[in-house]
């Protein structure tokens, strides 16, 4: 299958009509339809339902689309940092992260190297865990900050001189905000609006002593932004970690930290036996030197 062929394909699922993805694609229509139909020969599979006015992507035609979007942001990636090998240093890093205040010290070490390499440019994604690791595995980021706990086996990993702090966040005006701190039992009839990916863990479920099914969780959040939203509009209770949403002066919302106190570590990871390029190696130095 060729890249090209890839990108032809990608342009129809994105304008979802044949005419407009060859117009876009400096093809005619035909030329391109051709394509498509030999794709689908190739992979014996059927990649669109083509509608009188729209085409949709069949269950094979969405993993392809994803597949593809990979490997041309892995392509795309790999041209840079080719490009950006010559005598000077220059380039690109990619880092995924989940919500963290940590990502102060990615960019303090960003920073220190500004004035030294400053054609050195940084990519940050967001995601969780398992958004992280699946993104480092497959080459598209060079660095991913991963919380406590995390597999590190096959990684090598930098542990940052910070920890993060569990707590709920919560409107100034709820019953629980006149405690200085929240204790398990003050939140096992409280609706919860907790980390998809927090619960899935041990730390959580241990430290609330429930098990998910003995607990009113109403709502569950990706990206504390949306959950905090939710917790505004008084939804809930959201099980969250400090220092991600601002809530001071005119907030209406305020954060408690949990008791007993619950703190998780921060690593930065890469690939073990990662070949970086001469802008993530620095980078890297850089990371190693501070912290």
């Amino acid at each position: 299958m060729e890249l090209r062929v890839l990108q032809y394909f990608l342009a129809v699922a994105r304008e979802q009509n044949i005419s407009a993805a060859a117009q876009s694609l400096h093809l005619s229509q035909p030329t391109l339809s051709r394509q498509l139909k030999d794709m689908e020969d190739e992979l014996d599979k059927q990649l669109f339902i083509r509608g009188s006015r729209k085409i949709t992507l069949t269950e094979e035609g969405m993993l392809l689309r994803r597949r593809a979007e990979e490997i041309i942001d892995l392509v795309n990636k790999t041209e840079h940092e080719i490009a950006a090998s010559g005598d000077g240093i220059a380039g690109d890093i990619y880092i995924g992260a989940g919500e963290t205040d940590a990502i102060r010290l990615v960019a303090r070490a960003a920073q220190n190297l500004q004035a030294e390499y400053p054609h050195i440019h940084y990519h940050i994604s967001s995601g969780d865990a398992v958004d992280v690791s699946e993104h480092l595995d497959k080459g598209l980021i060079d660095f991913g900050v991963l919380l406590d706990p995390a597999d590190l086996s096959k990684y090598d990993s930098l542990r940052l001189p910070v920890k993060d702090v569990w707590g709920v966040l919560m409107r100034k005006d709820a019953p629980l905000a006149k405690h200085a701190s929240i204790h398990p039992e003050n939140l096992w009839k409280e609706p919860l609006i907790i980390s998809r990916q927090a619960m899935k863990g041990d730390i959580l479920p241990q430290w609330l002593r429930k098990d998910e099914g003995q607990l009113n969780i109403v709502a569950t959040y990706s990206l504390l932004y949306n959950g905090s939203l939710m917790v505004e509009e008084g939804l809930g209770y959201a099980l969250c970690i400090d220092r991600i949403i601002n809530t001071t002066g005119s907030s209406a919302l305020c954060f408690k930290p949990l008791s007993p106190r619950l703190e998780i570590g921060i690593n930065i990871v890469w690939k073990k036996y990662q070949f970086f390029s001469k802008a993530g190696t620095k980078f890297l130095e850089k990371l190693q030197e501070l912290f």
